[in-house]
């Protein structure tokens, strides 16, 4: 029996999951708050995970009494990712195998991120994986930031793929949650970064695998 028997459409978490991205937020962070003065608090990117752009920018305002507007802090985050995003970040290893995997399957694929439109655009596009991808959707455009469903039914609707016939692909808690909350088969995968949780994110999800290689090699035996 094959993993995406049954499968309507396989929505992708993009940072973390998808790109080897994660480091990059984290040295953003860093540098940010030392523009005001104010060091990285180690719980910081365990605090962030999940969060929306928009619930992140007011985040910084409320903890940090950051008085430029969100529109204003986002358009800096921006500027100091884009070349991280655009020159330096990675695909995961097996995800151009997958995606080509999925598409002769005829399977449709999505993406669910918290990231900035601008960014998932530009880092899709120049990893050549942009033309993979049926629908690509931002926790901005919906209520609720992961842990809560609202942007996995939001990416399945636009899909017009039924919860219980999706598969969703995450690397932290909050987002596993989030899929496993709007009624989905979720797949735990790893990340150096949110290494520390691995062994509650197992028990959390429906499946793990390491990498991407894996699973596409398991499935080619099936």
């Amino acid at each position: 029996m094959g993993l995406f028997d049954n499968t309507e459409a396989v929505i992708f978490d993009l940072d973390g999951t998808l790109i080897d991205s994660m480091w990059v937020w984290k040295k953003i962070d860093e540098d940010y708050l030392a523009g005001f003065g104010i060091g990285l608090p180690d719980d910081l990117q365990e605090i962030l995970e999940g969060m929306s752009f928009n619930e992140t920018a007011r985040y910084f305002q409320d903890r940090f009494g950051i008085t430029d507007d969100i529109e204003t802090i986002q358009a800096e985050w921006n500027r100091m990712a884009w070349d991280f995003y655009e020159n330096k970040v990675t695909l995961k290893p097996g995800t151009l195998e997958l995606l080509k995997m999925l598409k002769a399957k005829g399977i449709k694929t999505g993406i669910a991120t918290s990231n900035s439109p601008e960014l998932v655009k530009i880092v899709l596009t120049n990893l050549g994986v942009w033309e993979y991808f049926d629908a690509v959707h931002t926790s901005g455009e919906v209520k609720h930031g992961k842990p809560f469903p609202d942007i996995y039914l939001y990416v399945a609707e636009k899909l017009k793929a039924e919860p219980e016939k999706c598969f969703v692909f995450e690397d932290i808690l909050p987002g596993i949650q989030a899929g496993k909350a709007a009624g989905m088969k979720v797949c735990a995968v790893y990340d150096e970064q949110s290494h520390k949780e691995l062994n509650v994110k197992i028990k959390a999800a429906d499946i793990y695998f390491r990498d991407f290689s894996v699973l596409v090699d398991c499935e080619k035996l099936l």
